[in-house]
């Protein structure tokens, strides 16, 4: 079998469903914006916990974390099966071994795409998102075993600490690994999406480009989400896309959490330009 999987990577809540359904509005380069809630169409989740079901052959208890990591080489070798020549898979997980299983094997990798956000706003949209107080998140984000528990839709995610999981996205791959920061999507949407469909070996058609980015963005988004809901926003949130901005910190994060991050994180946010 083909090592076919394009990994669509990124710690939950830094861009990774936006550029999700910009790429299934290039692809399909359809007339009209494709519904929030058929983008997984295109772009499968190795967390759905119908693939697990599947995988055991009967429904399971998806709150047995051992079984489901023992099943997951059998739901990545599901999604190889096709033999297609690329098979795009989003994840939150953290390129490593959990319990020496290996969540991002390379046998199935063709190359990946890794979406990073500074995390003193991604920290603010993941309190948001979870149900968290501000303080939980900058504590979770900081923890070597944060994790999200497992739910009917879905198995266990293991993130690790903001740093840990972008290092090791982000260096040792034996693929090739693309990077892309949120701000540089918001700054210069049409650049950086051009990068990520050039990844892909896809010609970059610029009415296309233009076209999947006006039906990817935060009003379109919020829109359909306020219209006909969204399958993936968690129970305990209002609703899944915020403002999709920028420094938002500088305001709501206070001094103190800021500096905490900055301490625990400094490495990574120097290195991508985060500290100042």
């Amino acid at each position: 079998m083909k090592k076919s999987i394009v990994w669509l990577a990124s710690y939950p809540k830094s861009g990774n469903t936006w550029a999700r359904i910009f790429l299934s509005n290039y692809l399909v380069n359809a007339k009209e914006p494709i519904p929030i809630n058929q983008a997984h169409r295109l772009v499968l989740i190795d967390c759905n916990s119908k693939t697990y079901h599947i995988a055991a052959g009967k429904n399971i208890d998806v709150q047995d974390i051992e079984l489901t990591l023992s099943l997951r080489d059998k739901v990545l070798r599901g999604i190889i099966a096709n033999n297609a020549d690329i098979n795009l898979v989003k994840t939150h997980n953290i390129r490593k071994a959990v319990r020496g299983v290996p969540m991002i094997p390379d046998d199935y990798t063709r190359s990946a795409v890794y979406i990073l956000r500074n995390p003193l706003d991604m920290v603010l949209s993941y309190a948001r998102h979870y149900g968290h107080t501000i303080e939980q998140a900058v504590a979770a984000i900081s923890n070597p075993d944060n994790a999200n528990a497992p739910t009917d839709e879905t198995v266990a995610q293991f993130l690790g600490t903001w740093s840990d999981h972008v290092n090791s996205w982000t260096s040792g791959a034996h693929y090739p690994v693309l990077v892309l920061k949120y701000e540089d999507l918001l700054a210069d949407p049409k650049m950086h999406f051009a990068r990520l469909i050039e990844h892909f070996g896809l010609p970059v058609d610029e009415e296309r480009l233009d076209r999947a980015i006006r039906f990817s963005s935060i009003r379109e988004l919020s829109k359909q989400e306020e219209t006909s809901g969204f399958i993936e926003r968690p129970e305990q949130s209002d609703k899944f896309f915020g403002k999709g901005t920028s420094g938002q910190w500088k305001s709501e994060l206070s001094q103190d959490l800021v500096k905490y991050l900055r301490r625990e994180h400094r490495d990574v946010m120097e290195r991508y330009g985060y500290y100042k």
